[in-house]
């Protein structure tokens, strides 16, 4: 199947009225989603809207057995060893806010990040410097963006209990060396997690493979609804650790004075959970698989290439990462000397319907470093068409003229 006729299945890209296509370049933030994502949420509320593991009948029954389903899915997807080891959450956020909640850290003990993480990856672990007394060491990339290999082999000497780095950056779209990443960690008796959310989307993950402790990533990026989530985790360290969010339906039971917590991963989903989002979930990554990762990086790189040799004669114009677009995925972030971000995605909606985003990407802590005050950011992906990206170029250059 071609990738031009996957098209097809993203409603937005296929409007009944009359005029400008829309030109959506930001899945960096939010992928689209296919109709078939769409049709199984929709049966959900149709069919079977009741509790999963709750209640003794029949539209029960039907969604407890679409949510195991979609636990198998992920579970293959990731390649985890058993679906146990999949905890849904509603976004990568969450999932690194439970790893740094339930995790028993000790008063002294350190957490290694990246220059380049999202505020997901950084605002948790401020949190436990004040709360716990952790302490929080940041390991800065190289001046063209790639990751500082011998930095990091200095710092782990020094001491880690936990290194959590970004997998793919939704900064510049550089992908970091992950398996010389886990490996140094573990070699130094140190665990290691990785925010997921730009990398599962775009290239195949297998968690067993690479021996990641924990694994993070978002629902809203890998063509699945918004609100929905995974943690991957090793069971023993699931298991051992005590769960972050508590109350319904992540006991056996339970007195006035104590209770009996349920198995992983009931003890990590508190209270009623988005059945029809899981199922929408699992049957996102279904998809993405049949489109296939080999396909999806190649149009990535094809539609990078345009934009980047395209735009680069614009006056005054940086590009944020390496000057290889293969090193970005389909990323292309950019601000121009003298020209608000925020004006130039405005001027790109009004006149062509280009959807960018603007401003730090909720990696403000790199920007305000830099002392740079925001850029614009273009992510393409499988749907996206080299027409497109060839738009996003004439259109830019039309701008810098005018402005």
């Amino acid at each position: 199947m071609a990738l031009n006729d996957y098209r097809n299945d993203f409603p937005i890209l296929n409007p009944h009225e009359k005029g400008k296509p829309i030109i959506y370049l930001d899945t960096a933030c939010q992928s689209l989603r296919p109709r078939q994502v769409i049709e199984v949420m929709d049966r959900y509320y149709t069919q079977y809207p009741a509790c999963s593991g709750r209640s003794n009948h029949q539209l029960a029954a039907t969604v407890t057995r679409m949510v195991d389903e979609a636990r198998q899915q992920v579970a293959r997807f990731l390649g985890a060893s058993k679906p146990e080891e999949i905890i849904f959450t509603r976004n990568t956020t969450e999932g690194i806010n439970l790893v740094a909640n339930a995790f028993n850290f000790q008063p002294g003990e350190t957490v290694l990040i990246s220059g380049k993480e999202h505020n997901s990856n950084l605002i948790p672990w401020q949190m436990l410097v004040k709360k716990r007394g952790i302490q929080l060491k940041v390991l800065h990339p190289l001046n063209d963006g790639s990751f500082d290999l011998p930095g990091y082999e200095k710092a782990l000497a020094s001491g880690v209990k936990l290194v959590s780095f970004g997998y793919t950056s939704n900064l510049d779209g550089v992908t970091l060396p992950v398996e010389q990443i886990v490996k140094l960690a573990h070699k130094r008796g140190a665990l290691a997690m990785l925010d997921a959310a730009q990398a599962a989307p775009q290239r195949k993950i297998n968690v067993r493979s690479l021996d990641v402790d924990f694994l993070a990533l978002s629902g809203h990026k890998v063509l699945g609804p918004s609100g929905t989530g995974v943690l991957y985790g090793k069971y023993k360290l699931l298991d051992a650790m005590d769960p972050f969010m508590v109350g319904g339906d992540t006991v056996a039971t339970s007195t006035y004075e104590s209770c009996e917590f349920l198995p992983v991963p009931e003890k990590y989903e508190a209270g009623l959970q988005d059945y029809a989002g899981i199922i929408g979930l699992g049957e996102a990554v279904r998809y993405l698989q049949a489109v296939g990762f080999d396909a999806i990086q190649k149009q990535e790189l094809l539609l990078n290439k345009i934009m980047t040799e395209g735009t680069k004669d614009i006056q005054g114009i940086h590009l944020i990462g390496p000057a290889d677009p293969a090193l970005r995925s389909g990323i292309f972030t950019f601000y121009v000397d003298g020209i608000d971000s925020h004006r130039i995605a405005l001027m790109l909606d009004q006149m062509a319907n280009v959807c960018v985003r603007s401003g730090q990407h909720c990696v403000h802590s790199w920007f305000n470093n830099k002392g740079i005050k925001g850029s614009v950011r273009a992510s393409a992906y499988f749907y996206n068409t080299q027409e497109e990206a060839e738009i996003f170029v004439e259109n830019l250059k039309k701008i810098r003229k005018v402005l």
